[in-house]
């Protein structure tokens, strides 16, 4: 089992010197990602509702910093050695993927093959509108958008259409470190996300699912594998942590899930520290 941390790039760790020092304490503790969220601007006032908690709100107020999930893992990686560089999500429709080829091969060029890019549709309907990007076509510009990046991504000079995108052959250089690429991890805990998932995900991050929904999750995905004539095997799956309970560990281990993420153990430097160290005592030593 591998743990990650999410929402790495919040609350203090928006500051440069704060931003290392949580990326090396994970890399040291033996933590194997770090995950960023993102949200280029917040709408005041928004109506949406932000499917991860009960009032339907983000944590933290609107004008809480959220700093560019790419360029925050470029600033940690120069920091770091080893430990894996994601997006815990971009909003992939919300991009053009020409420019998202370009930017997330330099960073896995750059780390030495450590980005993963996990990408979702997004849910705040404001921002894509503020955006003047069609709410209603995300999910199409998302998978077109995958499709797209591999297409970048390989040797040569390609042509792509599609139905949001097209372009005559062009070169887009330089290639990510990896010659298959930079894996693209769905996000979503919904049933379209496990589709999705099936369809052009090399990774599904479901990020609250409990065993049985979690289990239901990746029937979905199973079965639309099976369709799109894919072995459910080859997709990795991650989630949240369940707490430091190893049998509910071990048993969504049973499930087929290889990585586990959590919020950041503490929010300043005493706390991280104490709180990796803990973590390491009750889970990571014990498995």
């Amino acid at each position: 089992m591998k743990f990650g941390v999410a929402f790495a790039n919040i609350g203090p760790f928006i500051e440069p010197e704060e931003a290392v020092f949580l990326a090396r304490a994970c890399e040291e503790a033996g933590i194997e990602s770090l995950w960023t969220v993102e949200h280029v601007a917040v709408p005041s006032g928004y109506q949406a509702q932000y499917p991860y908690s009960p009032d339907g709100k983000m944590p933290g107020p609107e004008d809480a910093p959220i700093p560019d999930p790419l360029i925050w893992l470029a600033y940690v990686a120069g920091a770091t050695q080893k430990i894996q560089l994601a997006t815990g999500i971009l909003i992939l429709p919300q991009r053009h993927p020409i420019y998202v080829a370009k930017e997330v091969a330099t960073l896995d060029r750059l780390s030495g093959g450590r980005m993963v890019l996990g990408i979702g549709i997004g849910w705040l309907e404001e921002e894509f509108r503020s955006l003047g990007i069609p709410f209603d076509e995300r999910v199409g510009r998302t998978e077109e958008a995958c499709a797209a990046l591999r297409s970048l991504w390989k040797p040569g000079a390609h042509a792509f259409k599609g139905e949001h995108f097209h372009w005559d052959a062009l070169e887009s250089n330089p290639k990510p470190a990896r010659p298959g690429g930079v894996p693209i991890v769905v996000g979503g805990h919904v049933k379209g996300a496990a589709r999705r998932a099936a369809r052009v995900g090399d990774g599904f991050f479901p990020l609250k699912a409990d065993g049985p929904r979690l289990g239901e999750l990746l029937g979905v995905m199973g079965e639309e594998c099976a369709r799109v004539g894919r072995d459910p095997a080859g997709i990795e799956i991650t989630t949240s942590l369940p707490g430091p309970d190893l049998d509910a560990i071990r048993r969504l281990e049973d499930q087929g899930v290889s990585r586990l993420v959590m919020g950041p153990p503490g929010f300043d430097r005493d706390a991280v520290r104490k709180g990796l160290d803990s973590f390491a005592d009750a889970v990571m030593n014990k498995l």
